[in-house]
């Protein structure tokens, strides 16, 4: 198995140590569970402490204050973080509503957008989330419906953007619409909107299967956005928007590998302190035969994820490879999760328990950042019609 390098490891094991001694105490203290809303003013201290320990900004590259750390080592450090059994992991790194969401965006905004929004959101003052699907514009971003009406002193917007997650705590949008007038992919262009300002709203009246609070609908009425807040120039926000999912996708796996490991661990733990018939379920084929194929379809995955994360960092092509372990993952992950809950048995069925979360959002990890059949679609172009 491909090692993660020296200075990741010790990220890493700081970061458990962090986790275990600051933030597990707040959890405990807050009787935070497992797929319930986290309160905004909570997350802001988190993003804080996390801040200014480093982990906040670990993600991003050296010249912008990170670790500078290869994509294997972040495929290391995102499946470690959800390992640890923290809920508010992923907020540690930032990766719901901070810098690994807008790290990118550095090459391409003016001094000017860097300094009003981008460095605040790397300082933990803001949180940001990036709002691109609609009711009728899913995996076809070229359907979005959103418009953009220029005006003499800037856009007036129009439309709703659907199922956008970390918009309930987000301070900013980098939101993609369509400029008025426009076709296709043509007029497709990226702004910086400020989820605050007059007649903008998030709602929230409903929830995704991992549960209240992180997701919700960004509407826009007749809201104002300044030119100075346009990313690039107009019909370049498809390829914004486009221009990171290949490595997006392969930095998911890790997400669904934490989860997955995470569901394996507590798997383990049950199967042996669990008693029936006098001695613990671990003891018996039709459980242990469970565990053992969880434990190979989860080292398989993270074969692929990492030899695939090791050819990125050589400088190789992974589109293709990048949807394989993008289906492969989410879909080994779900499976794992529903053995999990199969070995809690009664258990694992409550709301609450670390395993019934797990379940529901390993589901959800076959659609987000592309179904699967999407992935199949990018698999069999890639076999069929290889780039030459």
């Amino acid at each position: 198995m491909i090692e993660p390098s020296e200075k990741a490891q010790a990220l890493i094991a700081d970061l458990q140590a962090f986790i275990a001694q600051e933030i597990k105490p707040i959890e405990a203290r807050e009787q935070l569970d497992w797929g319930r809303p986290h309160p905004r003013a909570l997350l802001a201290d988190i993003w804080r402490r996390a801040c200014e320990r480093g982990f906040y900004n670990a993600m991003l590259p050296e010249a912008l204050g990170g670790r500078g750390l290869s994509v294997v080592d972040l495929c290391a450090l995102k499946e470690a973080a959800l390992l640890t059994g923290s809920p508010l992991a992923p907020h540690v790194l930032g990766e719901l509503s901070g810098p690994p969401r807008i790290g990118h965006l550095f090459k391409v905004a003016s001094d000017d957008q860097a300094e009003r929004f981008l460095r605040p959101v790397c300082q933990a003052e803001r949180a940001v989330c990036f709002a691109v699907t609609e009711a009728e514009a899913g995996s076809d971003v070229s359907a979005l419906q959103t418009s953009a009406r220029r005006e003499e002193d800037g856009y007036v917007f129009n439309g709703t953007k659907r199922y956008i997650s970390g918009a309930p705590y987000a301070d900013i949008a980098v939101l993609i619409a369509r400029v008025e007038g426009s076709h296709g992919s043509d007029g497709i262009t990226a702004f910086f909107v400020d989820l605050h300002g007059e007649g903008v709203s998030v709602e929230t009246d409903y929830q995704v299967m991992s549960g209240p609070g992180s997701h919700g609908d960004i509407v826009l009425r007749d809201a104002r956005v300044p030119v100075a807040n346009r990313i690039g120039e107009e019909g370049q926000g498809f390829k914004l928007a486009m221009g990171r999912i290949t490595l997006n996708r392969l930095l998911h796996c890790a997400t669904m590998l934490g989860m997955a490991g995470l569901a394996l661990n507590l798997s383990l733990d049950h199967a042996r302190t669990r008693m029936q018939f006098g001695k613990p379920i671990a003891m018996f084929q039709a459980v242990n035969h469970m565990l053992a194929d969880m434990a190979t379809e989860l080292y398989a995955a993270r074969s692929m994820m990492f030899a695939t994360a090791a050819l990125n960092d050589e400088g190789g092509d992974i589109k293709v490879q990048a949807s394989m372990c993008k289906l492969f993952c989410s879909e080994t992950a779900f499976r794992i999760a529903d053995r999990a809950v199969q070995v809690h048995g009664g258990a694992g069925l409550i709301p609450g328990h670390p395993v019934e979360w797990l379940f529901r959002a390993t589901r959800m990890m076959r659609i987000l950042t592309g179904t699967s059949e999407i992935q199949r679609n990018t698999i069999a172009k890639g076999l069929l019609m290889p780039a030459r």
